[in-house]
């Protein structure tokens, strides 16, 4: 019972630090004590005085004792409403996640700006600041500074929270190169299905990692005497898959040759963010790698990730679903070519500004204004490929968009387990989604949106994609457990509150 109690406790100390956007680290330095004491209190694992409570509740401006078990976050929402006016697209998600594995390349101080304050990145940060490197919010909360230490303290690693991300996986690359040995627990994330690691092992075998898994741990040994001899030709086009052999490959002494590799916007980011790192890389945006690996790097850097492609889509498929007049400024056109030529055959009305460089110096971006429009359905079937096809994560989206469209269209989301099992989840919503096989869902439009009381999708575009459907439904719905979209998406249900939205925030009492 007791220890039951510590636990309820850590969890609302957590909860309310992540709500102020404190690292652990940030937390101890107010308390006057380690970010390992921090660690043990928010796990349950260190016994408490009412008077550490309430200096931890003056800390965090919060009234830990009085809040009682916080419980999960809901979203109440009241649609049928007009969206208007104009939105930024925040940094990428998948971007930021792994410059923060990236950092771990570096002795030197790393500046990340403009980095996305999602849960996704709290979870690297909680998993960072248990093995001893120092971040911190900076310029009021807005960038991110990250100091590693000598050395690293592996067996301190915050368990928890990194089995509840999947980018732990891209610690693999950065650390083989600075230890020995090391043991990682399971990857988590999104519910989509089994997804291995036997990708990432055929391209990191080539730098001495052998990896045994047994009882929720990763156990890594490497040999040193193993280096690349020919071109690593990677078995999965992978986004991760090509991030982690990059990091690999980045402080590798010699010339290491990636084949088959993803071109996407968070590879290309890496590969930017590592050239600042002084490691050459040719080849950015095509499918061939080439890294000039240096062994040590220590410098002093500040890089700004590009703006998220999936987050402007979900924007654009929010203007669209409830039939709206919304301008989406600062969006990654390279990387939404494809789906703006599919929304085009279906009679988009939009258009766009000329094309401007992004913070990072090499993202082109454009501002695009969406208008209500009759849709169609596509001839042809929605379904993603690698770069520079459809995006994987924009293929849900594209259910919502059809629902609201004129006949019959397939989605085909091959790569997936469940995620299309997910998507029928509309239905529910009034929509009229028919599962063919895990794989496929036919959607027949137009839809006549009704309001609901759900439980969230457990997978990340799925769960958005039902919100925006909520905000196209006449009346008023409730999402329940938001987690997921909190992993992926900055502030999203008061951003879209600035552009006409009706959500409410909620917890149960």
């Amino acid at each position: 019972m007791a220890d039951d109690y510590l636990v309820r406790i850590g969890k609302l100390i957590r909860d309310a630090r992540q709500h102020r956007g404190w690292t652990q680290t940030q937390l101890a330095e107010a308390l006057g004590t380690s970010q390992s004491a921090v660690n043990r209190i928010e796990r349950g694992n260190q016994n408490i005085s009412l008077e550490m409570i309430a200096r931890i509740g003056e800390a965090l401006d919060s009234e830990i004792v009085s809040l009682g078990y916080a419980g999960p976050m809901h979203l109440r929402v009241v649609g049928g409403r007009r969206l208007s006016g104009a939105i930024d697209v925040k940094t990428s998600k998948n971007a930021c996640v792994a410059l923060l594995c990236a950092s771990l390349l570096n002795k030197g101080r790393t500046v990340l700006r403009r980095v996305a304050r999602i849960e996704e990145v709290y979870r690297l940060l909680e998993v960072l600041g248990s093995i001893g490197v120092r971040t911190r919010w900076i310029n009021d909360g807005v960038d991110l500074e990250i100091v590693p230490p000598a050395e690293l303290e592996m067996e301190s690693i915050d368990a928890e929270a990194a089995r509840r991300t999947r980018s732990i996986i891209m610690f693999l690359g950065p650390l083989l190169h600075r230890m020995d040995s090391f043991k990682l627990p399971y990857a988590g994330g999104c519910d989509l299905g089994t997804r291995t690691i036997e990708p990432h092992m055929i391209a990191l075998r080539r730098f001495g990692l052998d990896i045994a898994a047994t009882e929720g741990l990763y156990h890594a040994q490497i040999d040193r005497s193993v280096s690349p001899d020919r071109p690593i030709v990677l078995t999965e086009r992978g986004d991760t898959v090509t991030e982690n052999a990059l990091l690999a490959a980045a402080r590798h002494a010699g010339v290491t040759v990636i084949r088959n590799a993803s071109s996407n916007y968070m590879v290309q980011d890496l590969c930017f963010f590592l050239e600042t790192l002084g490691v050459e890389v040719e080849g950015i945006g095509t499918t061939t790698l080439t890294v000039h690996g240096v062994p040590t790097i220590d410098v002093d850097v500040d890089y700004s990730p590009s703006e998220d492609p999936v987050e402007a889509m979900s924007l654009l498929a929010a203007a669209v679903v409830t039939e709206s007049a919304l301008t989406v400024r600062r969006v990654p056109i390279e990387f939404l070519e494809i789906e703006l030529a599919v929304l085009e055959e279906m009679g988009l009305d939009h258009d766009r500004t000329p094309e401007y460089v992004a913070d990072n110096g090499r993202t082109r971006l454009v501002d695009l204004t969406v208008r209500p429009s009759k849709l169609e359905a596509p001839i042809d079937k929605i379904h993603p490929m690698p770069f520079p096809g459809l995006n994987i994560d924009n293929v849900p989206f594209f259910a919502a968009i059809a629902a609201v469209a004129q006949g019959q269209t397939l989605i085909h989301d091959w790569v997936y387990d469940n995620r299309a099992i997910y998507l029928t989840d509309l239905n529910r919503l009034g929509g009229r989604l028919q599962l063919l096989d895990p794989h496929r869902v036919l959607v027949e439009g137009p839809t006549r949106w009704r309001a609901a009381e759900m439980m969230c999708p457990p997978a990340l575009r799925p769960a958005v994609v039902v919100l925006l459907a909520m905000m196209a439904a006449e009346g008023t719905s409730v999402l329940r457990n938001v987690y997921v979209i909190n992993r992926g998406y900055e502030d999203l249900a008061e951003r879209l509150n600035s552009i006409g939205a009706q959500i409410e925030i909620f917890r149960d009492i």
